[in-house]
């Protein structure tokens, strides 16, 4: 689940990329969360737009197809489990995993680009550690969890579980050390981590860039560069736009903001008759 250089040279050279990158504050809880903020076409619409050159034989994502089983859910608060079908287009993969754990689909369109390039070269061995799940940087990839609906939909738990625990996990909203590198000797700062949706990048991938990748962020790398939560801000920008904007007004009730990743609650009773 760590990008350390995979992507560089990567970084847009658009006008949304020249914002400044912030480790305290990479992409707002309201971006983040906000699963409805794409339909299963816009999904696909979106893949068919994007530049694809495959590496291999493997097609690219806007024309793979699975067949997907049943999943249960797992405990309150978490995915709602996933309906299989026959011959599963991968936008409708991504959507029904954004519903079904409550996250935005462009977060997981990022996700498969910055851990495997997925969206624009994608390979055979990116489709069966699309998202980085299981995949440590001093181990193998566990077997158990390859394959892309596989990736996709352990990665949409494994967000949502941050979410929903978060002080179970070490990187968490207030003051906290971040490395800036899996080598101690490339050391590491306080970062007073202001958001849910942060602090879940940070256990996903948990490397901030050094002064020096966040000024060269085409590279060339160094022995303490790591570019994943960097390039995660940089695609959203190039693809989605700010990062960091918020849909509503801070005076709209806050489960209308995605606030800690939480949604409004389902009404106990029905609203009309």
């Amino acid at each position: 689940m760590v990008t350390i250089g995979l992507l560089v040279g990567l970084a847009t050279t658009s006008a949304h990329a020249t914002a400044p990158f912030n480790p305290a504050f990479i992409v707002s809880d309201d971006s983040f969360f906000n699963y409805q903020a794409m339909s299963a076409t816009e999904v696909q619409d979106f893949l068919e737009q994007q530049l694809c050159v495959s590496r291999d034989s493997a097609p690219c994502l806007a024309d793979f197809r699975q067949t997907t089983g049943d999943r249960t859910r797992s405990g309150p608060g978490q995915c709602d489990g996933y309906t299989g079908a026959a011959d599963e287009r991968a936008s409708r993969i991504i959507w029904k995993v954004a519903q079904s754990c409550r996250i935005n689909p462009a977060v997981l369109l990022v996700l498969l680009q910055k851990e495997q390039s997925l969206v624009t070269r994608p390979s055979l061995a990116g489709y069966q550690k699309a998202t980085g799940y299981a995949c440590p940087d001093s181990a193998d990839c566990n077997a158990k969890y390859l394959g892309f609906v596989n990736q996709v939909y352990m990665a949409g738990w494994q967000l949502r579980e941050y979410t929903q625990h978060p002080n179970a996990w070490r990187y968490r909203i207030g003051k906290t050390k971040v490395q800036y590198h899996p080598k101690l000797e490339c050391g590491s700062s306080v970062v007073n981590i202001r958001n849910q949706a942060t602090a879940d990048l940070y256990n996903y991938t948990p490397y901030q860039p050094n002064a020096d990748t966040i000024a060269h962020p085409h590279g060339p790398a160094t022995s303490c560069s790591t570019y994943g939560n960097l390039n995660f801000s940089s695609i959203w920008r190039q693809w989605f736009g700010d990062p960091l904007a918020v849909r509503f007004p801070d005076w709209f009730p806050g489960c209308l903001n995605f606030v800690g990743g939480q949604d409004c609650p389902a009404p106990s009773v029905p609203a009309f008759g």
